[in-house]
Order: C-alpha cells, then structure tokens, then sequence
C-alpha cells in the first residue's frame, strides 16, 4: 500500500517537472526570439527645443520592436550629435530624421525655415497680437488697413496674405509647454515666400497691419473684395455661431432669407356706364286745322 502511494508521488513529481521543464524552454525560446526582433533607437533623455543643437547628453539608447519603430531613426547617438531640430523632440521621443534640419545647418531660426521661404518679423502689440496668443506653429491670416491712392481718402481693409505660419513671437522659436498662458510680444516673426514678403514690406509700410488666428485645420482660400467705409455701414445679417473646434462642412448653414412675394391689391374703381339718352316718345296724334287765314295742328293725348 505504502509503496502505491509512492509510486504515485514520485510519477506526479515526475509529470510536473517535465511540465515546468517543458514551459521554461519555451519562454525561454520566446524570450530569446523576442530579443532577437528588437532595434535600437535613439530617443531623447530631456526636452530638446527647436533651433538647438543636439548634445551627447541629451540622448538615450532604447530597445524597439523591429515591427513598431518610427521611420528615420537612428540606432546610434553619434549619428546625431550636432544636428539642429527643427521642432521641439518631448523626452522618451524617438529622434528621427524629418525633426532634424539638414546636415551642417547651424541652429537658430535659420534652422526652422524650410527651402524656399523667407522669415520675415513685423511689429505687433496686445491688440494685433491677439492678447499674446499667437505662438510659433500657429496659422494666421494677414490684414492691412490703407488708403487705395493718396487723392482717395477712404481707407479699406483687405485680408493680403492667408495662411501664414508663425516662426516666432519675441525671441521664442518654441512653443511653451502651457499654450494657454498668453505672452505679451511686440514683434511676431512669420514664414512667408519671397513674393509675400514683397507685399507684407508694402502692407507694412503704406497701412496698418492686424494679425487673424484661424484653426490649424482650416486650409481654405478666402476671397473678400474687401470692406470700405460705406460697405461698414451697409450692416450685416447675423449667422449661428459654431462649437469651438467644428470644422466648416460640421457647421450650420446660415439661414437663407424668406422671399415673400408681395401682394397688393390696388382699389377697384366702379365701373361707370354711359349715360343711356333717354327713350323718344311715342308720337301722337294730330289734325291739322284751318281757321280762315290760319292754318294750326292740334295734338290729342
């Protein structure tokens, strides 16, 4: 009897080691296949601002699935040490290459400026500003109050550049890491092509310029004709205001105005007849008579 139950004990003990035995090898051949797929990829240790170089110090080694990695990384720091980001890289962000500016670029605002454009930097205060919400990476439109030729003295404002990309506000070429909290700036530097920077150094100097903030969504090509003095006063109809962030095919459509058709009636004059002449009498009877020398005609009824 005892030797049942031994033989017992000792073939469960013997089954569940193989069972372990049999687990282990295989997470370990998991584990060991797992490592195998993994990369290197160089992230950042700190917050990397854009325009600045980047240092040793402020780069980190980590392992990445081969199946998960971002397109343009980098699997050693060496490859990145003195490149210049061109937007701000958060901490544990993998640094790739399309948030670096080309090799040999020298960091600074010159850094951030893509091929083709220009910065150009105009005077702003709390009003044009917009109370200091502008900040690098916002999309505004540009509008210049002036007067169309020097004998017409009736100013206009017309909206002369869209979708213009801010560099800068002051001397920051990043955004803060709280947006909410307005900066008050007196120059804001945009990003504008060679033939735009033509007609903001014109709008600059004939009239007075006023930065418009617009969603970072809405790529739309506005045309306005533009209002005057006597269009201002033309008045305006009211439109349903949209929930903040709703695209333009999201809002309502304003509504349309009712043509009534007007329906008078003008007053019916009566109808005036002729005047009908009065019936002939009827002729009557009558004998002529002679009384000597006269001759008479008397009528009977």
């Amino acid at each position: 009897m005892r030797n049942k139950r031994l033989l017992v004990v000792l073939g469960g003990a013997v089954f569940f080691g193989l069972v372990a035995a049999v687990s282990v090898s295989r997470y370990l051949s998991s584990a060991q296949a797992y490592s195998k797929n993994l990369n290197n990829v160089v992230v950042a240790k700190v917050d990397i601002p854009a325009g600045t170089k980047v240092i040793a110090e402020q780069l980190d080694v980590v392992q990445f699935p081969q199946n998960a990695m971002p397109n343009g990384v980098f699997d050693s720091p060496d490859k990145l040490v003195g490149r210049v980001a061109v937007m701000q890289i958060a901490q544990r962000e993998p640094v790739t290459d399309y948030k670096l500016a080309a090799v040999g670029s020298a960091g600074g605002l010159s850094a951030v400026i893509p091929e083709g454009y220009r910065a150009m930097t105009v005077k702003v205060d709390d009003v044009q500003g917009i109370s200091g919400f502008i900040m690098p990476g916002a999309l505004v439109d540009v509008v210049v109050v002036i007067n169309p030729t020097e004998q017409q003295q009736n100013p206009i404002s017309k909206i002369v550049l869209q979708n213009i990309k801010v560099l800068a506000n002051g001397q920051n070429i990043d955004r803060p890491k709280n947006d909410r909290d307005p900066e008050s700036v007196k120059a804001v530097t945009l990003q504008v092509t060679p033939d735009q920077a033509e007609r903001l150094a014109l709008a600059s100097t004939e009239g007075k310029l006023q930065l418009v903030m617009r969603n970072a969504v809405d790529q739309d090509d506005e045309q306005t004709q533009g209002v005057d003095k006597r269009s201002l006063l033309g008045g305006e109809h009211a439109a349903p205001v949209p929930d903040p962030g709703t695209m333009k095919s999201e809002q309502p459509k304003p509504a349309q105005p009712i043509m009534r058709r007007s329906m008078s009636f003008a007053p019916v004059k009566p109808e005036i007849k002729p005047a009908q002449p009065p019936a002939p009498a009827p002729p009557r009877a009558s004998v002529e008579v002679i009384e000597g020398a006269k001759k008479r005609s008397v009528d009977f009824p």
